[in-house]
């Protein structure tokens, strides 16, 4: 996609002045959670709920594990979300070790309590390194489970994208079809795994216009204060770590509060060239943690909005 004027002007702006100096906080931004395994998690979970809910993200997203593993607890989750609070809430939902009939009536159930967003993935093999295995009976990919989920309901439907090659992808051009394929199917639009160079998502976005991919494409920000288990999620998911970072991080195991610093401001300046690049909607992977992600928003010009009154009951 060629910059326009105005995303030149801005890139231009972004030199001279101050790095977040006056930005017009006009983004939109969306939170994904995991579900939570204990009652100190929980109530972890629940507070960074309620720090990042006065920011009106666009949704709030609540990932599943492998085979089902956390369906009742990403079911309780998303459903105190959406009973509880004023954020949109989505459901993660995946293909993996379950029947078309099984996932339908988690999908069902969902619809029941009252959640819109469905993120369709295929999902990981419960191991990690075998190669994915559909069901027999279930759905073959994510594009055969967005069709399922509109035959069911007018689901709101997200997608993943991955922005440097999915790992069983043979090439870019196969993974593009395969998004195509998702987007054809009913998806509203493509959330990209983490990525650690804005220029990873502006080729990315360039490839995927030029193949004709219209949808929303939707930058998914990770604020890195581990990078050893960053590493970890970067195998899954085919997402380079530049060299830079290892080197960065390096000295601050036993710093925790500086490390939290170096991790908002690498996120942060990332997503600055990313608005200056024309990107206005941001979605953090949030880890059950709010600091991170509000200091980001905060730099990007977005500001608390008035307590919803279901925060407030």
């Amino acid at each position: 996609m060629t910059p326009t004027i105005s995303d030149l002007e801005e890139a231009r702006r972004a030199l001279d002045a101050p790095l977040f100096a006056d930005l017009a906080g006009d983004c939109a931004v969306s939170f994904e959670f995991f579900p939570p395994k204990t009652e100190k998690m929980e109530a972890a979970l629940w507070e960074t709920v309620r720090a990042l809910e006065p920011l009106a993200p666009k949704f709030v997203s609540v990932t599943y594990g492998a085979g089902g593993s956390t369906r009742e607890r990403t079911h309780a989750t998303v459903a105190r979300i959406a009973r509880e609070t004023s954020m949109p809430a989505a459901a993660h939902l995946t293909c993996v070790e379950a029947s078309r009939a099984e996932i339908d009536q988690v999908a069902q159930e969902y619809w029941a309590a009252g959640v819109r967003h469905i993120v369709a993935l295929r999902g990981d093999p419960p191991t990690m390194g075998q190669k994915f295995v559909a069901h027999p009976d279930g759905y073959e990919n994510a594009a055969a489970l967005v069709a399922g989920l509109q035959k069911l309901h007018p689901f709101e439907i997200s997608v993943a994208a991955y922005p440097e090659c999915h790992p069983d992808s043979e090439h870019q051009a196969a993974d593009l079809d395969n998004l195509r394929a998702k987007i054809d199917a009913g998806a509203t639009r493509a959330i990209t795994q983490f990525f650690f160079t804005p220029e990873a998502f502006f080729r990315f976005r360039d490839a995927a216009a030029a193949a004709g991919i219209n949808a929303d494409l939707v930058p998914g920000i990770l604020p890195v204060s581990n990078v050893a288990q960053v590493r970890k999620f970067a195998g899954l998911c085919g997402a380079s770590i530049p060299a830079w970072m290892d080197r960065l991080f390096e000295g601050l195991d036993d710093h925790p509060g500086a490390r939290q610093l170096v991790a908002a401001t690498v996120a942060a300046e990332m997503c600055r060239k990313l608005y200056a690049g024309g990107v206005r909607d941001f979605h953090f992977y949030t880890l059950n943690r709010a600091e991170l992600s509000y200091a980001i928003c905060h730099l990007m010009g977005l500001r608390p909005k008035a307590t919803p009154v279901a925060a407030a009951a």
